[in-house]
């Protein structure tokens, strides 16, 4: 009697770590867990926006000729500033200057700042203070 080769052929085993790669590529994105970071990133791109809108307002204030307590953006948009000529932590001031959708505002938080908070998360938000010239910016990302 003929003895009998058994086992998998070259094709047969391609053919499985090709499924297996593909699998593992549909389910990767379902375990990384990448929405930390994303929020992350939200909260560091609206500061960045912060930073730039209190530059503009202060920039337009100066243009203006350096005196009132609100500044004209693109036209139409008031917004109110302090006395020194930068952008206020309130709805009329830095709200209206960044015109931030999908974060909530809340104005006069512990340290009497403006805070923006990324869905729910209260250790999840950027800080505006506008008691130093120029204002500053910071954000809590400690349990994004």
């Amino acid at each position: 009697m003929k003895k009998q080769q058994s086992g998998f052929t070259l094709i047969e085993l391609i053919m499985v770590i090709v499924i297996l790669g593909i699998l593992s590529a549909f389910a990767l994105p379902k375990f990384a867990d990448l929405g930390g970071d994303a929020r992350v990133s939200a909260i560091n791109g609206l500061a960045g926006s912060a930073r730039a809108s209190s530059a503009i307002v202060h920039a337009a204030w100066l243009a203006a000729g350096s005196t009132g307590t609100t500044v004209t953006l693109e036209g139409s948009t008031s917004v109110t500033t302090n006395a020194a000529g930068y952008a206020e932590e309130s709805t009329a001031g830095i709200a209206t200057a960044l015109e931030s959708d999908g974060f909530s505002y809340s104005a006069g938080g512990t340290d009497s700042s403006a805070d923006y908070e990324l869905g729910t998360s209260a250790t999840c938000h950027m800080i505006f203070d506008d008691d130093t010239v120029p204002p500053t910016v910071s954000v809590d990302i400690s349990s994004c």
